[in-house]
């Protein structure tokens, strides 16, 4: 996790799961970052369509950053991200690994209170994606690589995510 690491050095900062789907990810990452927790209690009604219900966690005065392993049209984030502004965030950041961003999602994440998004280049982002100022995209291709790479000589992957 260098690239959160570096970014929030010296800041408090608490990891956030978007869902209850996502706590233990969210949890093995702030024991490795030293962080606190807090999780989005939410309610889904129908697909797509996201409302947050509650904050567990204790966020004012910190910067959160929400980690998750996919975002579709967003809602989900943005809302929780509003929501943690309303609980005292100072700033609230996402990580999620595949940025599948359909829809209008470009448009709601420029207009958010995610202070950023980074997304991975898992699925290749639009020209449309590339332009909203929020959104950073990342490559893991030296990751994978490296996972292929160890698999041939038959040593360790999860070596890498230590």
């Amino acid at each position: 996790m260098p690239n959160i690491e570096q970014k929030f050095e010296g800041q408090e900062i608490c990891i956030v799961s978007p869902d209850v789907g996502g706590v233990v990810r969210a949890r093995q990452l702030a024991k490795r970052l030293g962080a606190d927790l807090a999780i989005i209690d939410k309610r889904r009604e129908k697909a797509g369509v996201s409302e947050v219900m509650n904050v567990i966690g204790e966020v004012e005065g910190k910067v959160c950053i929400m980690v998750d392993d996919i975002v579709d049209s967003g809602g989900t984030l943005c809302n929780a991200a509003t929501v943690l502004k309303s609980k005292g965030a100072t700033e609230v950041h996402a990580y999620v690994v595949h940025g599948v961003l359909s829809g209008e999602a470009n448009e709601r994440i420029a207009k958010s209170d995610l202070a950023s998004m980074v997304i991975t280049d898992t699925i290749a982002p639009s020209d449309a994606i590339k332009a909203v100022p929020n959104i950073e995209v990342i490559s893991v291709s030296h990751i994978i690589g490296e996972a292929i790479l160890r698999t041939a000589e038959e040593r360790s992957i999860s070596a890498l995510f230590r």
